[in-house]
């Protein structure tokens, strides 16, 4: 490699061609002017830089410009990214925030058009996306596909506003993408015929096959709360022109530890074919979504990495657009000024507002899965005092509360959830999937208010709450993110991560699956800020038995 860095020698991955060879690549002015073949090169390898096929950048808990930051260094130059987080809260002006931040850096973020703003009708959102904006959206070059229909029940029944956003897409000649978990038999035939093409939600080898029988691409999803790679993995021995890479939502420290990289070296380390492997995270979602990121073809943008060798897969430089972005572990992206957006209208909440009268001896109990979007649900004692339905530490039957953002008048909402663990205190936090409110969980009532007052006091974050301490880890846009660097949000976030283990708790990512415990469309029990609610019916449920 020359210190102009126009000339780069080694083992060349052709992902199109589909051959390994020792090469040299000649850039200029940001492109691949040549490659040829020669005799003798370095043993590392130059192939294609990384593509997460699916992932929501707000929750990283940093803005776009960070965002790309951190993941140039493991190899990633482009994603596919639904900023329907951020819609949810600020609407359109919340998807052009996330467009104009992005411009900031050199990085492939390729935004989508929010198919489901509000995602359901059964919580509080603070925009809506409509058929109307969704076109204004397609018809911009910048704006690559729609993203996951996440309201399938929509699509099962011929909902018009549904269908409407679906035939905008064709219009315009730009993927559809699902979220459909668990849809099986006549019901996903329909849903795949109405043109969506992908699908990141499968949690069984069996219902994947399905849908790719069906015409579906599948995009194996390993991000901090909801892994898949190991149930779906083998899918790409018969379908490795079918699969992509996914993260979803990948929370900060674990970006700072890797990210679609981890997949690839997961994969070629189980004797799963190296090409098709490396086409999975580079090839197949570029030309699915049609994106503007290179493929090391002579013409191309100049876009690629270097690595070591294949087993190990480390990364030792990242280049976009001919400029080389991260080397040796270390992000060459300065840190850019970014401003703030925010939705938020909620004063503090009192003990009184989470009081729930006990109206029976037992309670539906949502209970959460480690590593899983979806859970179960089972009908428990209840624990009382004074006559109120309280938490139960020792069975870990604890307090769950959604209160709205966005509506000062409204009540909070409650349930009861297992499996969290904690033994004292309580966390709380404004990144609740998909419309945001504030959620919480703890051992008592007073713990849950003073942790859901922390979050307001600073108009979004993430909080814990004990006897001995409380810290908050601020998220000024949009209640979602950090405008900080990005390695020092990625400490505070661990630290937090830690106490809240230290706490009792013993799920992976307590605060990630906190936030997915108010995503309706999963199921199976849910809480919104309406009530207790039934994913699998779409239907709220009462609390008492």
């Amino acid at each position: 490699m020359t210190s102009e860095a126009n000339q780069v020698s080694g083992l060349i991955i052709d992902v199109v061609g589909g051959r390994i060879f020792p090469g040299e690549i000649v850039i200029r002015n940001g492109h691949i002017f040549s490659i040829r073949e020669i005799a003798k090169a370095p043993k590392h390898f130059i192939m294609p830089g990384l593509v997460d096929a699916h992932v929501h950048i707000e929750s990283s808990m940093l803005v776009p410009s960070e965002f790309a930051r951190l993941a140039v260094v493991h190899g990633t130059v482009a994603t596919v990214s639904d900023p329907h987080e951020i819609a949810n809260v600020c609407g359109m002006e919340g998807i052009d925030y996330m467009i104009y931040n992005s411009w900031q850096v050199p990085f492939y973020i390729n935004f989508g058009a929010p198919s489901c703003v509000p995602a359901t009708n059964f919580e509080t959102a603070g925009a809506i996306i409509t058929p109307e904006d969704i076109d204004k959206l397609l018809s911009r070059k910048e704006i690559r596909y729609l993203t996951e229909m996440m309201n399938y029940p929509g699509v099962l029944h011929d909902d018009p506003v549904v269908m409407e956003k679906i035939r905008i897409a064709k219009k315009y000649n730009k993927p559809i993408d699902g979220h459909a978990p668990g849809l099986r038999g006549e019901d996903a035939a329909k849903y795949i015929a109405a043109g969506i093409s992908t699908d990141h939600e499968c949690f069984t080898k069996e219902e994947a096959l399905e849908k790719l029988r069906l015409g579906m691409k599948i995009i194996i999803r390993e991000g901090s709360a909801a892994k898949n790679f190991d149930a779906l993995i083998e899918l790409i021995i018969a379908y490795p022109d079918k699969i992509m890479f996914c993260s979803d939502d990948k929370h900060p420290d674990a970006l700072v530890e890797g990210h679609i990289n981890d997949l690839v070296r997961r994969a070629i380390k189980m004797d799963m074919n190296k090409m098709d492997v490396i086409r999975a995270a580079t090839l197949n979602p570029t030309r699915h979504y049609g994106l503007r990121n290179g493929l090391l073809q002579e013409g191309d943008s100049a876009d690629f990495i270097i690595v070591d060798n294949l087993s190990d897969f480390e990364i030792k430089e990242t280049w976009i657009k001919g400029e080389l972005v991260a080397k040796g572990g270390k992000s060459l992206i300065p840190v850019t000024k970014s401003d703030i957006i925010n939705n938020f209208n909620r004063t503090f909440v009192h003990d009184e507002d989470i009081a729930v009268q006990a109206t029976s001896n037992k309670i539906v109990v949502i209970e959460a899965i480690n590593g899983q979007l979806i859970t179960g649900e089972s009908a428990q004692e209840v624990l009382t005092e004074k006559g109120y339905a309280i938490s139960d530490i020792d069975r870990d039957i604890l307090k769950m509360v959604v209160v709205n953002r966005y509506d000062n008048s409204a009540p909070p909402a409650i349930a009861f959830v297992k499996n969290f663990g904690l033994r004292e205190g309580a966390i709380a936090s404004s990144v609740a999937h998909d419309s945001h409110n504030i959620i919480a969980v703890g051992v008592d009532d007073a713990s849950i208010v003073r942790a859901i007052n922390v979050v307001i006091d600073t108009m979004g974050g993430i909080s814990y709450v004990n006897e001995a301490d409380h810290s908050i880890l601020p998220l000024p846009v949009a209640g979602l993110m950090s405008t900080s660097d990005g390695y020092e949000v990625a400490d505070e976030y661990q630290k937090m991560d830690a106490e809240v283990k230290r706490m009792g708790s013993r799920l992976t990512a307590p605060y990630m699956t906190l936030s997915f415990l108010a995503l309706l469309v999963i199921p199976k029990l849910k809480l919104s800020d309406k009530g207790l609610f039934d994913g699998s019916t779409f239907k709220f449920r009462e609390l008492f038995v």
